[in-house]
Order: C-alpha cells, then structure tokens, then sequence
C-alpha cells in the first residue's frame, strides 16, 4: 500500500467506526473505557503534571484525552488532530470552542507544544505489508518529534503476546526496535513501559 491508500484507508476505517458506534471507547475502536483510560496514564507519564504545560493529541478521536485531562483538573492547553473528518466534527460537538481545548482537521493546522501523544492510531495495518506499515509509523513518529519541545508518546500493540489471539489485520511491534529508534532519532532519554495488562506498550521520549 501506498502512503496515500494508508491515509484512506485509516480515515475510512475511523470515519465507520465513530458512525456505528459514537463518541464511546468502541467509536474510536478500544475494547472498553477502562482500557482506554490505562492508555492516556501511561502516555502521560511523560509530562510533568505539576506544572502548565501545551500537548497536542495525534489521532485524537472524539476528544476523549481532554475530558480525561479536565477532570484531572491538569493546568493544560490541549489540540487535537484526527485523519478522520467525522471524527472532529463529533469532537467539536462535544466541546465548547475555548483557548483550552481545540480540534483541527488538517495536520498543518498543529504547532509545536511541549508534548505530542498517540494513542492506538499504528494498531489496524489494513493490507500493508509489516515493511511497509513500519515506515509508516516511523514517519508519523518523526512529525510527532517536530511538533513536541519536551517529549512525546505512544503505544503499539506488543508481539509479546500469544499467538493465537493475533490477527492478520493488525501490526504488533518489536519493542526494542522502537526504542533503539527513538534513542537514534530522537534523544538518549527513552522509557519502555511494558508492564500493564493490556497487550501493548508505551514508549516515552524525553527531549
């Protein structure tokens, strides 16, 4: 697959899922709300809470990160960005149009904050080839790196896991590429959490 034909199929795949089932952790394609919120502890590790900080939100879905942020009542400023047109639009319904917290629709629209985060947006490879899939997500890794001043996150389905509950439409990692990756390309600064109980892991990139 072409990187454009990996965009489409991406937003197509979002756009059905946030149709069929709404602003729900299912609408953005996770197993249950529980999990989805392990997901934004472990990526929020790499910010320092304790004081104002910018994060955008690479793939962001319907906004789900920033109602877990406000409740935290974290001193925040929050952009998010999705592939998925249908995807901002339910966000955008969802959220008062403030400083706080905004939505974009195209990737130039993201400026630089202290952190960029992803969550679950490598996990479904469609029909690419894992070469191909790789360089697609070493790409989106980079342009992450571009648009963060302090670090950045994000998780990947793990292939530590059995064999029999993987599926041929997903991509599962080799954690210690990803981290040699990012100590080669990023900083020297990296964090490898692989040990809460879903079937992935986070990466952590301190810059």
């Amino acid at each position: 697959m072409s990187s454009d034909k990996i965009v489409n199929a991406v937003q197509q795949y979002y756009d059905e899922k946030i149709q069929a089932h709404g602003a729900t952790h299912r609408g953005v394609d996770w197993n249950s709300p529980e999990s989805q919120r392990l997901r934004f502890v472990q990526l929020l590790k790499v910010v320092d809470l304790s004081k104002p900080f910018t994060i955008n939100d690479y793939g962001c879905g319907y906004g789900a990160l920033a109602d877990y942020l406000l409740k935290q009542c974290y001193p925040f400023r929050y952009c998010g960005f999705d592939i998925s047109a249908r995807m901002i639009s339910v966000a955008n319904d969802l959220h008062t149009p403030s400083e706080q917290i905004a939505f974009v629709s195209q990737e130039c629209a993201l400026t630089k904050a202290d952190y960029t985060v992803a969550s679950g947006i490598f996990n479904v490879k469609f029909d690419a080839g894992e070469a191909e899939w790789t360089t697609y997500v070493l790409g989106t890794l980079d342009r992450m790196r571009e648009l963060s001043v302090r670090g950045l996150g994000f998780n990947l389905l793990t292939r530590h896991c059995d064999r029999h509950l993987m599926r041929a439409d997903l991509y599962y990692a080799d954690p210690a590429f990803y981290v040699d990756q990012c100590l080669s390309r990023f900083s020297r600064h990296v964090t490898l959490l692989h040990d809460y109980p879903l079937y992935e892991f986070t990466v952590l990139v301190r810059l």
